[in-house]
């Protein structure tokens, strides 16, 4: 038993430092990039925009975006990540290697998902640290902002690797991130309080789980919120079970692994 344990987590610790070996070795394309688009995200929306804008809920507006790109660029890269590097072992067969061998399928399930959590989180601090140069912050509640974290970061890291498992062509990987996530994104109250939305569309912004995760994040960081931030909890935490149950079944029975 001993040797078994052991042994998962040698294998454990080798798939996660493969990963952030991966996206530090390439700072400049994983890391960099989202502080030079938060920065442009201030200076147009914060500066230009924001500046013509009322407060909301308060606070300016440029005070009140920061939690979104927060969480934003944190579902995004943490999606990113085991979305290509996945897919990237799949389609050089080395994934094969892995199912046939003694390492049990949540080994493998989790060594990616840290990776992508790392490199989300990682981002995360580094656009927090983007807009201090632009904007004071103010820390409301530290669990609630490091709880929200962690879990949006899991969530968005398995659901890339099952975006990851379906995919048969590189284009295949971009296709739900493009269509699907970047719009509830962008609905998901990142720039904008959906009590300024009619109150049809209201309604429809509760159904998106994005605006909970956003508004939750914002709740640690401002104290305001648009939404029940228990209710986002257990939100959050059954979307990443569910995920995370049928991605180890997927994983366990091979779908779209093995050819």
């Amino acid at each position: 038993m001993n040797i078994t344990i052991t042994k998962n987590r040698i294998a454990l610790y080798t798939i996660l430092r493969k990963e952030v070996v991966r996206f530090v070795r390439i700072w400049s394309q994983t890391l960099l990039p989202p502080a030079i688009t938060v920065t442009l995200y201030f200076i147009i929306f914060g500066k230009l925009i924001g500046s013509q804008l009322r407060d909301i809920h308060g606070v300016s507006y440029m005070q009140y975006i920061v939690p979104g790109l927060t969480m934003m660029s944190i579902m995004t890269n943490a999606y990113a990540n085991t979305s290509s590097s996945f897919f990237g072992a799949k389609f050089s067969k080395s994934i094969e290697e892995m199912l046939v061998s003694s390492m049990p399928s949540y080994i493998i399930l989790l060594g990616y998902m840290f990776g992508g959590m790392l490199r989300g989180l990682l981002v995360g601090i580094v656009v927090i640290l983007t807009s201090l140069f632009f904007v004071p912050m103010h820390i409301h509640n530290l669990g609630i902002i490091i709880s929200m974290a962690l879990l949006a970061s899991m969530l968005f890291s398995v659901g890339g690797l099952i975006n990851a498992i379906f995919a048969k062509r590189f284009d295949d990987v971009a296709f739900i991130p493009t269509f699907v996530l970047t719009p509830l994104t962008y609905l998901g109250g990142v720039f904008f309080s959906i009590t300024q939305l009619p109150l049809s569309w209201q309604k429809l912004a509760f159904l998106n789980p994005i605006l909970n995760i956003v508004d939750t994040f914002r709740y640690g960081i401002l104290g305001i919120s648009d939404v029940n931030i228990y209710v986002s909890f257990a939100l959050v935490c059954f979307l990443f079970t569910a995920l995370f149950a049928w991605c180890l079944f997927l994983l366990q029975k091979g779908v779209g692994l093995r050819s």
